[in-house]
């Protein structure tokens, strides 16, 4: 392999020469079928097929095997006006892996569009939509085939996922089209035009990342990509496994937008499945745990919830910081971040006369973008027309809700809380719980086998 030509060698130098050789060596097992020494190597359709079924295996759906392939052999750098070749050279397949896994965002949008058109032109929102919907589906089906789902699971259903079609029609509303008023029932006739789409391509980064994923892991690239911050560690406690709301693709959605530093693990605190239909075990596991998201589904089927980026504590108090979001999962896939017009981030109180208990996301007493109500099963997302902490529409199906499943997890590493540094119980941080447990009868276990906190 010492032979390469030089104008192969200049286009692939965003490759690291182990990489580069590894990328020729990948050519070579694809095109060692083509019989004739005299002519340039390449391979066709067929041979890439066969040679991902054969020695990769079926880790990628045919659309997506298709389109990869099309892309490729329509990259023609030395005569464009002759079309599209009838099979990929090397030098196609040196540029398209390096613009795929290397690229700017004027490279990867460039092999975007040779992947859903052979034209030079525009191309339609439909068609982008559809590339979109194959991506992320190659997406789940790569990362289940190589088994890399860590703890997470893809819900199965007849007919198209629909986390993958929301998840794309998500991606494909941050495509900017021309004009500033288009109606959303004519948004799939509009044009794309290059530019279009390197700027989508660049604002949409989980486009590129997909993209990249998909790539590595169906071709089994030995250099490094680390999945961590794009699927995070699922964490449950032994002996208690339970059917999530969530699947892949909403957790890998939800999780782009959280801290960086909090993308790595998710721990489960509260399942309503497993702990019971109880605020008041909700509000014994979740307080003083650091960060986490809760979300829940409706009678309706509505997924949606909220990231608190900060520790729960039980007062009668609004709480968090601006780094707080409100999100729906279904019907459809959205995040909602803080307006700054208030500072009604999050609110957790329980056991009070005069002001409302419950568990609150945004808006006031009374009128929340998302409220858990004490009587456990019950909640409200008033939002006429949005709500005014994180201008959120509507979450459920409807304003007044009633839900069976409820989860909350801990985001990033384990939080040590101010009470377990102090060695306090929650009880001594809520005097009113402790005074309810006593007027019940119940005495608290815990007291004769703690040390006494230190006085402040």
């Amino acid at each position: 392999m010492g032979n390469r030509g030089s104008s192969e060698q200049s286009v692939c130098s965003q490759f690291l020469p182990e990489e580069q050789a590894e990328v020729d060596r990948l050519f070579d097992a694809l095109s060692s079928e083509k019989s004739s020494s005299a002519s340039p190597r390449s391979f066709s359709l067929n041979s890439l097929k066969a040679r991902l079924s054969s020695h990769i295996g079926e880790a990628l759906p045919p659309e997506m095997v298709a389109r990869l392939y099309d892309g490729m052999r329509r990259v023609d750098l030395m005569r464009p006006a002759k079309g599209p070749s009838e099979s990929v050279s090397q030098e196609q397949f040196t540029v398209s892996m390096s613009h795929l896994l290397k690229g700017s965002s004027r490279e990867k949008s460039f092999m975007i569009l040779k992947m859903i058109s052979a034209t030079d032109g525009p191309v339609k929102a439909r068609e982008v939509q559809k590339f979109t919907e194959d991506l992320v589906g190659s997406l789940v089906h790569v990362l289940s085939h190589r088994q890399e789902l860590r703890g997470w699971t893809q819900k199965r259903a007849p007919g198209p996922p629909p986390r993958v079609q929301a998840l794309a029609a998500q991606l494909l509303s941050e495509v900017k089209l021309a004009g500033n008023h288009v109606l959303e029932s004519e948004r799939l006739a509009c044009d794309c035009d290059p530019a279009v789409i390197e700027d989508w391509v660049f604002r949409a980064h989980l486009v590129a990342t997909f993209l990249s994923v998909v790539i590595h892991r169906a071709f089994c690239l030995p250099w490094s990509l680390d999945l961590a911050t794009l699927v995070p560690e699922r964490q449950v406690d032994q002996g208690q496994e339970f059917d999530s709301v969530l699947d892949l693709l909403s957790v890998i959605y939800v999780n782009s937008h959280l801290p960086r530093e909090r993308q790595h693990r998710w721990h489960l605190l509260f399942s309503s499945q497993l702990h019971g239909h109880s605020f008041a075990q909700l509000c014994g596991r979740v307080p003083h745990r650091g960060p986490c998201l809760l979300l829940l589904e409706d009678h309706d089927g509505h997924v949606f919830g909220g990231f608190a980026s900060c520790s729960w504590e039980i007062k009668p108090q609004f709480q968090g910081d601006n780094r707080c979001f409100l999100f729906s999962i279904s019907p459809s896939m959205a995040v909602h971040t803080c307006t700054g017009y208030n500072n009604h981030y999050m609110y957790l109180n329980h056991g009070q006369q005069t002001i409302p208990n419950g568990l609150g996301m945004g808006g006031q007493h009374n009128y929340f973008g998302l409220w858990i109500d004490v009587d456990f099963g019950k909640g409200h997302s008033k939002a006429k027309p949005t709500c005014t902490t994180y201008n959120s529409p509507q979450l459920s199906a409807q304003e007044d809700f009633r839900f069976e499943k409820m989860e909350v997890w801990a985001v990033g590493d384990a939080s040590c809380s101010k009470l377990a540094k102090s060695g306090k119980s929650i009880l001594d941080a809520d005097p009113e719980a402790q005074a309810l447990l006593e007027i019940s009868g119940r005495s608290r276990h815990s007291d004769g086998l703690r040390q006494v906190p230190d006085q402040e």
